[in-house]
């Protein structure tokens, strides 16, 4: 998939649209579904958990404090993951895309280290965390198109991108209702 995913990078460019790395948000129709194209050929590769989180429902306490939101919300997600990987892996490696703001990407780091570092004890390994900028790499890049199909379906109820993506979505967790749309 890298491979193909380069050669249409290429193949726009000779096309003359201008981008310096694949963003779903930012990319012309066309790219997203040229994208979506080779994406939904490789979805038996990927597996995908996500969290559904509305800000303006989570309480005040934890809207004003990144740490203690982002280290719940990490929480909620890891713990699906670890949990279907249990004794497969010796090393769990997370990578993030960079954040801008300083405090708030201190914050963030801070709550996933902790996080991890309690479920690392659980699951008897141990991780190693990135912090990379998205256009350093194309993992990223599919992750953010896939997230970007997610919220695109809870945002404003558009489905054509989601359903390009569901095969490789194994769970969506809405916190606020409290239930698990498991994908199996």
């Amino acid at each position: 998939m890298l491979e193909e995913l380069m050669d249409l990078k290429y193949n726009l460019w000779e096309d003359n649209v201008e981008f310096e790395y694949f963003h779903a948000s930012e990319d012309k129709q066309h790219t997203r579904t040229c994208f979506f194209n080779i994406l939904r050929d490789h979805l038996d590769d990927i597996r995908a958990d996500s969290v559904i989180v509305e800000k303006s429902k989570t309480n005040p306490t934890l809207q004003n404090n990144h740490a203690m939101f982002y280290k719940k919300m990490f929480d909620i997600l890891l713990r699906y993951v670890l949990e279907a990987y249990r004794g497969k892996y010796d090393v769990v490696i997370i990578v993030t895309d960079t954040i801008p703001l300083k405090q708030k990407r201190k914050d963030i780091e801070k709550a996933i280290k902790t996080t991890v570092s309690e479920w690392m004890d659980v699951y008897n390994c141990t991780y190693q965390l990135f912090h990379l900028s998205s256009k350093s790499d194309i993992n990223l890049q599919i992750a953010d198109y896939i997230n970007w199909a997610i919220y695109i379906k809870w945002q404003r109820q558009e489905r054509r991108s989601y359903e390009d993506i569901r095969k490789c979505l194994i769970s969506e967790y809405d916190v606020f209702l409290r239930g698990t749309t498991r994908y199996y």
